[in-house]
Parts: C-alpha cells; structure tokens; sequence
C-alpha cells in the first residue's frame, strides 16, 4: 500500500520536532556556592542555573553562608540549607558537616534522579553515604587540588592519606568530571576510575575587550602607552606569589613605570601588602566590576601551579589579555606559545620570569596576543558546557548494556533501571 501524503507529512514532523526529553531531578551538593567567591562556586552556578534555564528539576543542598542567607526557591528549583562551620584560614567560607540522616530522609521523599557532588568535604562524603544507602546514582567533580595544596601548609606529610580519601571517594561514584584532559590522565594513573572531562566555560559577554576602561588605569598611575600588569586569585600560599612579585621586577627592570595590580584577597595579603608598597592591591572584585579590572590590563600573569583549570585563564583570554603561565591546567589546554601568550615547563621558575619580561618589553608583540587571545576561548560559551554536562548526567541513567539486554528479555522492570 503506497503511503498517502499525510502519512509523509507526519512522517517528517516527527524527525523535524523530536518529542522532548524527560525532564531530570538534579540534587547538586556542595560546600561552596556565590556569593563566595572561587572557581568551583562560581562554575557550580553556571551549571546549576543551565540545567535549570533547560527545563530539569534542581535542587541546591549547600551549607547556610554566614549573614542572613534564605533558601532559593522558584518553579523546578529549590535549595536546603544545611548547618556549616568556617573554613581554617578562610572565615568567609563554609565547610558542611555530617548530615547523612538529614539528607537520606529528604531524599526517601523527595528522590532524585541523579545527585552530583561538587566538592569532597564532610557534606559531600555524608551525601555519598547517603546515597549509597538509597541506592541513588551519584556523580563527582574532581575540582581543587588538595593533596597539591598540603606541602603549602606545613602538611606535606598528609598527601597520601588525602589522595587515598579521594581516590576512594571519587571511585564510589559512578562517573567523575575533570576539566583537562592532563588532569585525567593524571588521575588515572593514581587509580581513578571513572574519569570523564567536561571542560569550564567562560562568560564572554561579561569578559570583553570592550569593558577596558581609561579612567581606571589613571587610577592604577597608567597611561594609555604605559604597561598594567595583573593577577587575579586567592592571596595564598599555594599561588605562588612569591614568583608573582620576582616575575613583575623583572618587567620593571626592562619598563621602567610599569604597575603590577594584584585582584584578590586571603590570608597573604596583609603581609604582602607591608612588603611592597608599591603593587596595587585591588582587593576582592566580581561582577562587570572583575571584568572592567581584567580588560584593563595588557598583560596577565598566573604563576599557580595547584590549580585544577584556573577560571582566570579564560577570563583574561575572553578580555584580549595575553597571559604568561605554566604549562598546566587551563594554560596548557588553552595557550598556543607566541599566538595568545606564553606557557613554560611547571620546573621552570626561571623561564616564567624571562617569558613575562620578554612579552612584556616587546609592545608590538604583546597587541599581537592579544588580537588572537579572545578567538581562542570563542568555542567555551557556557551553554555548549551545560549541555555536554547534561549529555553526561543522560548516559549515567541510561540502562548498561547488560541491564538492556535483561530490559529487552523482560527480566527487569524499567522501574528499576533508575
């Protein structure tokens, strides 16, 4: 029987306008959340309000921030505020505490689909727990580099315990996300399994050249032709800033009135602040207000070596600021050496001061970076991020192939698949 024209017509609807995808129930755990200021807060938000903005149902478990902080809740979004205590050195921050009854009793009513851990501290291990027990499906984020940070604090004795608790940790879920495709094989060669990478987005619209503004260079005592150099990042012993400050003398002594702004607060700013009064210290920024700081600026200086991507990275490349760095990370993935800035080898303390001299001397050379700098962060639009991350959230819930093959025969209830 030859087919009528109706039939076609539907026919093709049907592969024009798929029927939707199930909406999913998202709960996002996590230790840290904006207004806090840091990378894993802020990358947080970005997938959080995008999963939302598509339509799934989130919900938001964070520890309570100090000041008056009321739950968020809107249609398909809400958040539970739980009992924190102040992060050692960083009185701003919170850190959750065990909350497994808590969290097993709010999710026996209220299931979720999936639960994401964003961060590995005693709410994240309580909500692994939890899930365990609910036989929840669970995924991680691999985000800070604790066992890195440990030698900065007097604990470098403590890097295998930790490295184990987070081996362990991250193995019970059932997929962890990176954010660089070193940082995996990294991790893979210390035993994680499981490993997958979902790269960080950069807001573009935010960070743009076009928010670079004269007024504020006259404030830092630079003139359009004269040379601003910045770096923005937590004032603590594990950025590396001693090397900040030996890289930026060595501009000095190659510019003559060259201005080093540092962006940023921690427990090393006031010591460093008494050391040399001659930086600028801008203080903590965010918002069009970070953006304007880093736009403003012709060269961008990140001497970390513990970061697991680096936000500020992308930042500066979005803003047409050429960046010195180390060959790690963010950097690594992302700068093409005389292109949109310069890395060198994580050994190469030496090479990072001559690398941020030499571009900083060469005028011509450093407008030349920064022309390519912005095309080359265009492709990491946070919405792109989202959905690959979501993609990701859709493939940990799809049945494995031996639970098909039991779905196809019968033997197992779609209900039991989730």
């Amino acid at each position: 029987m030859d087919a009528t024209s109706s039939d076609l017509d539907a026919g093709l609807l049907v592969q024009e306008y798929p029927a939707p995808r199930r909406s999913l129930r998202v709960a996002f755990v996590t230790e840290t959340y904006p207004p806090e200021v840091n990378g894993v807060a802020m990358t947080l938000a970005h997938l959080v309000q995008g999963l939302h903005k598509r339509n799934h149902d989130v919900q938001l478990i964070r520890p309570r921030q100090p000041g008056s902080d009321a739950c968020g809740t809107s249609e398909r979004f809400h958040e539970v505020l739980m009992r924190g205590l102040p992060v050692p050195r960083y009185p701003s921050l919170r850190m959750g505490v065990p909350s497994k009854r808590a969290l097993v009793r709010l999710w026996s009513i209220h299931r979720p689909d999936i639960v994401h851990i964003a961060t590995e501290g005693p709410l994240g291990w309580s909500a692994l727990k939890a899930c365990e027990h609910l036989k929840l499906p669970v995924t991680s984020d691999f985000r800070t580099n604790f066992h890195a940070y440990s030698q900065h604090y007097g604990v470098g004795w403590l890097r295998k315990p930790i490295m184990a608790y987070l081996r362990k940790f991250h193995n019970a879920a059932r997929r962890t996300f990176v954010p660089t495709h070193g940082l995996m094989d990294d991790l893979s060669r210390c035993g994680f399994n499981g490993l997958k990478v979902v790269s960080r987005g950069v807001d573009t619209a935010l960070f743009h050249p076009s928010r670079r503004c004269q007024e504020l260079r006259k404030l830092w005592g630079v003139d359009e032709e004269g040379l601003a150099v910045i770096c923005v990042g937590r004032l603590a012993p594990e950025k590396n800033l001693d090397l900040l400050v030996r890289a930026f003398d060595g501009i000095a002594a190659r510019v003559p009135g060259a201005r080093l702004i540092v962006v940023g607060d921690g427990p090393l700013r006031v010591p460093l602040q008494s050391r040399r009064q001659d930086l600028c210290f801008a203080g903590q920024r965010s918002g069009e207000d970070l953006a304007r700081h880093v736009a403003s600026a012709d060269l961008f200086l990140f001497p970390s070596k513990t970061e697991t991507f680096g936000n500020v990275v992308t930042e500066a490349l979005s803003s047409a600021v050429p960046v010195v760095a180390f060959d790690h990370a963010a950097a690594a993935q992302l700068i093409r050496p005389d292109v949109n800035g310069w890395r060198v080898p994580l050994e190469g303390d030496q090479a990072f001061i001559e690398a941020a001299a030499e571009a900083a001397a060469d005028r011509a050379r450093l407008a030349g970076w920064a022309m390519q700098a912005r095309e080359s962060v265009q492709a990491l639009d946070w919405n792109g991020i989202v959905m690959r991350f979501e993609a990701e959230l859709r493939e940990v819930l799809s049945p494995q192939p031996q639970e098909r093959t039991a779905l196809h025969a019968g033997t197992v209830r779609p209900s039991l698949l989730r």
